[in-house]
């Protein structure tokens, strides 16, 4: 039976295994351990606890994150451990301080609009699960697609440390992520 991971926003989804590879990858990488082999028997460490010892066939993204941390620390990893943390928490501060705002930017003058608009209705917090839920919804992707496409959208628009975004440049992007996820589908599937 699949474990469900329950995410910070409530969402469920299936457990991925390449998720905890690329996230332990990341953290060795961090601190010049990079070893894909690794990475992969440690995220078997993780897997192994999620499935043989948890209870539940549900369990948080959080508690998926302290175990991870876990396990790089008693391995020998504890650097790898903190800049795990620390990156994490540095996502959340930077994603906390991204608005949103409701203008669409065709020229320089409906750039100073993003600035000057003050209405809290024109202005959102930035959350990716709405890039998912729109590309589900009204574009009848599948939600892993959508969390790829909106994940990339996401280190692009944290990659620039800005705190406003136009949701005209969130559009830009989405497309631009799109068209290139589903032109590397297309490739593997006439492979």
């Amino acid at each position: 039976m699949q474990i469900k991971v329950i995410k910070a926003d409530g969402r469920v989804e299936e457990y991925l295994y390449t998720k905890v590879i690329g996230a332990i990858n990341n953290a060795l990488s961090a601190v010049d351990q990079a070893d894909v082999d690794i990475a992969e028997q440690l995220a078997e460490v993780v897997t192994y606890f999620l499935y043989h010892e948890k209870k539940s066939r549900s369990v948080n993204s959080s508690e998926i994150f302290s175990i991870v941390k876990t396990v790089l620390a008693a391995t020998g990893f504890e650097d790898a451990a903190v800049v795990l943390s620390e990156r994490h928490f540095q996502r959340r501060l930077k994603r906390s301080r991204i608005e949103v705002v409701s203008v669409d930017i065709h020229k320089l003058a409906d750039a100073q609009r993003l600035v000057a608009t003050r209405e809290p209705t024109d202005r959102t917090r930035w959350d990716k699960s709405r890039i998912v839920n729109d590309l589900v919804t009204r574009h009848d992707l599948c939600r892993q697609t959508a969390r790829t496409i909106a994940s990339m959208v996401e280190e692009k628009i944290l990659g620039m440390e800005v705190t406003l975004v136009s949701s005209s440049l969130i559009k830009q992007l989405v497309l631009s992520d799109t068209a290139a996820v589903l032109r590397a589908q297309h490739q593997l599937q006439t492979v």
